[in-house]
């Protein structure tokens, strides 16, 4: 897995870049990018976060109609 550190202004936070990769039924294989932000603590993770784009994942795995059926049930 390929990662990018990025570091920031303030000593204990660092982001993270990466993708997930995953296998499709059909054997293809998919990646979608992500974030994560952390602030680390001697040495220690205190805080994390994860940013990823459910669309894209949901769209790689084709069941993009299957969110938006259900998205358009919880709205209703």
């Amino acid at each position: 897995m390929d990662v990018v550190v990025h570091e920031t202004a303030d000593p204990e936070v660092i982001v993270a870049e990466f993708a997930y990769a995953f296998t499709l039924p059909d054997d293809s294989l998919a990646k979608v990018p992500c974030v994560f932000v952390m602030r680390v603590r001697d040495g220690r993770i205190i805080e994390s976060r994860d940013y990823i784009d459910p669309i894209r994942t949901y769209t790689a795995r084709g069941e993009l109609d299957r969110l938006i059926a259900s998205l358009r049930k919880g709205a209703s």
